[in-house]
């Protein structure tokens, strides 16, 4: 019972919790960006003028929408595009896809572009 893992909720991690969270959230991610990137390719070939073109614009949305609810539900921050923080307390653990392992850290008040290299 120890695994379950609350929904909704935000919540505070430790190192290793993040990093065990995280085969799920690129599984759920890969899927992702693997259904985004053939979305876009049809808004690309389509343009702007196709009669199509609103209606598949709207499942893209839908795709990156409905990522962002999976990765607040299992506690995480999304703070950008295939970009998920950890609140640990202090700072945040940080991954974006597709890195391999939650291997960054910054602080509140720092971003993406403040991320240090964990140890």
């Amino acid at each position: 019972m120890d695994n379950v893992t609350a929904i909704n909720r935000k919540r505070l991690f430790t190192l290793a919790e993040a990093r065990a969270l995280l085969p799920l959230i690129r599984r759920i991610t890969t899927r992702a960006v693997r259904d985004a990137e053939a979305l876009r390719a049809q808004l690309h070939a389509l343009g702007k003028r196709s009669p199509r073109y609103q209606q598949v614009e709207q499942e893209y949305n839908r795709v990156v929408n409905g990522w962002a609810v999976k990765m607040l539900k299992l506690g995480c921050e999304v703070k950008g595009l295939w970009l998920v923080d950890f609140d640990n307390g202090e700072g945040y653990y940080c991954w974006r896809y597709p890195e391999a392992t939650v291997d960054y850290y910054h602080t509140h008040e720092g971003g993406f572009t403040a991320r240090e290299k964990i140890n």
